[in-house]
């Protein structure tokens, strides 16, 4: 097997186990703590039969995400990476994990929007701040994905090894 051979090899069992049952069960709970929180966003903007109570479209927007964090948190502990760690340490390590997702997505979407405004970039007829916000937006969404499932995956709930009997 020469060198080129072995590289493909160890590039497709990264890929394999990569993308293996537990990333199609966390793009799963995320299509479900995204319902949940922009169902909420939609409780609190648009309450039915008690208009004097709705909220802001920022706070509807905090809560919604903070309600979809938490139903992300619980099905992703127990039903994604089956991590049975008890305590604070999980918790935390999951909000920073959300934290730095955010950060980085803001980031990222700055950087594209910026970059799309000054190339001038339009598709579909938009004009080009429309494209630039949803070119941003659809990247910065992707980007915190990936690395919120990464983060999940490998920090937030990681596998503990088993020691040596």
């Amino acid at each position: 097997m020469n060198n080129q051979e072995n590289k493909n090899g160890k590039v497709y069992g990264f890929l394999k186990k990569f993308f293996d049952i537990k990333f199609w069960k966390f793009i799963l709970v995320g299509i479900i703590n995204t319902v949940v929180g922009e169902g909420v966003v939609l409780l609190l903007t648009n309450p039915v039969g008690w208009k004097q109570y709705s909220w802001g479209p920022g706070a509807a927007a905090f809560i919604g995400v903070v309600v979809g964090s938490i139903v992300s948190f619980f099905l992703n502990k127990s039903f994604t990476f089956k991590n049975k760690e008890k305590g604070w340490k999980p918790v935390v390590r999951f909000t920073v994990n959300i934290l730095l997702c955010m950060l980085i997505r803001v980031a990222v979407a700055t950087a594209v929007s910026a970059i799309s405004k000054g190339a001038g970039w339009t598709l579909f007829g938009m004009d080009v701040d429309t494209f630039a916000g949803n070119l941003s937006w659809a990247v910065g969404a992707a980007v915190f994905v990936m690395v919120n499932y990464i983060g999940q995956r490998f920090f937030a709930f990681k596998e503990k090894k088993e020691e040596n009997k």
